[in-house]
């Protein structure tokens, strides 16, 4: 067997391209995997690091208003497609997976046009626009969330599969993980973060935050500021007389390699991107979500609205959230264990630990058929 995987951009395209790349590899160990992404994109470093051949192709996006901008965009899309037919071409694939992103539009046309069966993975719960357009031509559409179904009209293509997280997320074990983190004893753990360069309005709501419970004994707090934010956090932290090196509960870093052992947290406050929601409802975490406001059509806000929806999380719009908001939120799911249960509950409902399985059973579904 020869597949494809195309997916690019941002991190939350390409780490579940590569969960579906190594579950084709597991399940057809014989087969021949190519991921195609964009020429300078994130992938075209992170895809040859994890093992798999890499092709790279032209590709942007369109900005949401009439600009010149989008003539080269187009003029790029048909060179992508011209490159991605070329590449289909040659390497022959039985099947052909796209997670999202720029480049999967010119991948999965070209493979359509030549009647090679394709899969789009959907991962938010408002599909982008990418995937509207792709789902006429797409044998399967696998969605995270199962608000995004009715976004698709020829709903017999649509399964709702949520989204493949890394294997190390599902074997997380609480004591090994506080060991790991330097909590010996967490009777409640709360983590925040705002992703990799961070989020400046959770840094700056978190600065009240730490004042408020720096010492208490009922919770540790561990809190990554981004690595861009880093040096401003601790600044303001300093500026409000705040000295960590002198609290015991309080561990702050700018990035957290081991998300993990992170993951043994009893209420989380971060983004609302899909990948990470995947994982904080594998592991049933509570959560305070602050959707990315300039995220694409506020996608992130739809995301987040989704778990809200369920009784898995509470939302905050970035614009409304500020100190003293985030600690009377926190103080009243941390004196109320029934409430966290239940969100807890609420949160692994919507877990998904099949989802690998059940997007690697679409590949096959469109195979027995062809």
């Amino acid at each position: 067997m020869r597949f494809i995987v195309a997916g690019g951009g941002t991190g939350g395209h390409i780490y579940p391209a590569l969960a579906i790349a190594r579950g084709l590899e597991e399940k057809y160990p014989e087969s021949k995997i190519l991921y195609v992404g964009t020429s300078h994109g994130m992938e075209a470093e992170i895809v040859p690091q994890a093992g798999f051949s890499f092709r790279g192709i032209d590709g942007a996006g369109l900005e949401r208003k009439i600009s010149l901008r989008n003539l080269v965009v187009i003029w790029k899309a048909w060179q992508g497609l011209r490159q991605a037919g070329k590449i289909i071409r040659s390497w022959r694939p039985d099947a052909v997976i796209g997670t999202g992103g720029y480049v999967c539009g010119p991948v999965i046309l070209a493979a359509a046009r030549r009647r090679i069966p394709t899969i789009i993975h959907e991962q938010n719960a408002l599909p982008g626009i990418t995937n509207k357009i792709l789902a006429r031509f797409a044998g399967r559409i696998a969605v995270t969330f199962a608000a995004s179904v009715d976004y698709f009209p020829q709903q017999e293509k649509v399964k709702l599969t949520g989204l493949p997280v890394r294997p190390e997320i599902l074997t997380v074990d609480r004591t090994a993980s506080l060991k790991n983190l330097g909590f010996e004893h967490s009777p409640f753990l709360l983590l925040s973060f705002g992703g990799s360069r961070g989020a400046r309005t959770i840094n700056k709501a978190m600065v009240e935050v730490l004042q408020k419970f720096a010492g208490d004994p009922r919770l540790n707090i561990l809190h990554a500021t981004g690595s861009s934010g880093h040096q401003e956090f601790m600044a303001d932290c300093a500026a409000a007389g705040l000295d960590l090196t002198r609290v015991e509960n309080i561990k702050v870093m700018p990035y957290i390699y081991n998300m993990q052992d992170a993951l043994a947290a009893d209420l989380v406050i971060c983004r609302a991107g899909a990948a990470t929601l995947a994982e904080l409802t594998i592991c049933g975490i509570p959560a305070i979500l602050v959707p990315y406001p300039y995220a694409a059509e506020n996608h992130q806000e739809y995301n987040a609205r989704a778990l809200e929806k369920e009784g898995a999380a509470l939302v905050v719009l970035d614009a409304q959230l500020n100190g003293p908001f985030l600690c009377e939120k926190i103080e009243e799911l941390l004196t109320d264990r029934e409430r966290m249960t239940a969100m807890s509950a609420s949160s692994k409902k919507l877990g998904r630990r099949g989802a690998l399985a059940d997007i690697i059973g679409c590949v096959d579904e469109l195979l027995a058929g062809r």
